[in-house]
């Protein structure tokens, strides 16, 4: 659990507008909370969905901001947050009988991901 965003030990990048819905990507989400950096990539390299692509993009960011940023070495890192949001929806229209047009929707994500240093008690 993340206790503050602005901590020195918290990496929080965020991969906006991707062109996928946000409920395929919490399931992908779900899997890699609470896991370590280096469990959380592997979980990601294998695991079958579109949506895995651009979360590991942005866990592989969120280590690369903390080692560059903080000097957090990568081995400790957690994944503390991972959360999705919902972006701005495109909407199209598609054609139908009678001269109609049926609404579509294509929906977008924002990602955040926050990685900290693993604290041991």
């Amino acid at each position: 659990m993340i206790l503050s965003l602005n901590s020195p030990n918290v990496a929080v990048p965020t991969a906006k507008y991707i062109r996928m819905s946000p409920s395929k990507i919490q399931r992908v989400l779900n899997q890699i909370r609470g896991k370590s950096y280096k469990e959380s990539l592997m979980i990601l390299e294998f695991m079958p969905y579109a949506a895995c692509k651009p979360v590991l993009q942005a866990v592989q960011s969120a280590g690369a901001n903390a080692q560059h940023n903080k000097g957090i070495n990568k081995n400790d890192l957690v994944v503390s947050l991972a959360s999705v949001d919902n972006g701005p929806v495109l909407r199209r229209f598609r054609p139908r009988a009678q001269g109609r047009g049926f609404k579509i929707q294509k929906f977008t994500s924002h990602i955040r991901i926050g990685v900290q240093k693993q604290v041991n008690f």
